[in-house]
């Protein structure tokens, strides 16, 4: 029983280390960090991207999806390669790439409340 209480002791104190988003102790907890706030920003992107899409005509989501296409394939080429060693992911690029990218929908969702979707902002 001892064992137990000790193991859980442990891993309990690496999961509060590991969260300590304010000061990483090292480089896989500022990875762990980075990555948390990217699946954050990834989410409110997707949660944008539906919403916006939701307010547009047949056409205009034709244009906002192979826009969002375009954007995702500029995004990984920017942020990402991969070589004889891995793939390598840049991911602070990425969490800024994915801001940007929601700010500019949230954008064309206030448009779209205020004036009516203009189709022709949808593509940068």
């Amino acid at each position: 029983m001892k064992k137990i209480v000790i193991a859980t002791m442990i891993i309990g104190s690496m999961v509060l280390f590991a969260d300590n988003c304010d000061n990483p102790k090292d480089d896989f907890d500022g990875l762990y960090c980075l990555n948390k706030i990217y699946i954050q920003s990834d989410k409110e992107l997707n949660s944008a991207y539906k919403e916006l899409r939701s307010m547009l005509s047949k056409e205009g989501k034709n244009i906002l999806k192979r826009e969002q296409l375009k954007w995702i394939k500029q995004r990984n080429n920017t942020c990402s390669y991969h070589d004889s060693r891995g793939f390598f992911v840049n991911l602070k690029c990425t969490t800024d790439k994915t801001v940007e990218r929601t700010n500019f929908l949230k954008d064309r969702i206030r448009e779209c409340k205020a004036t009516g979707c203009q189709e022709s902002k949808l593509t940068k």
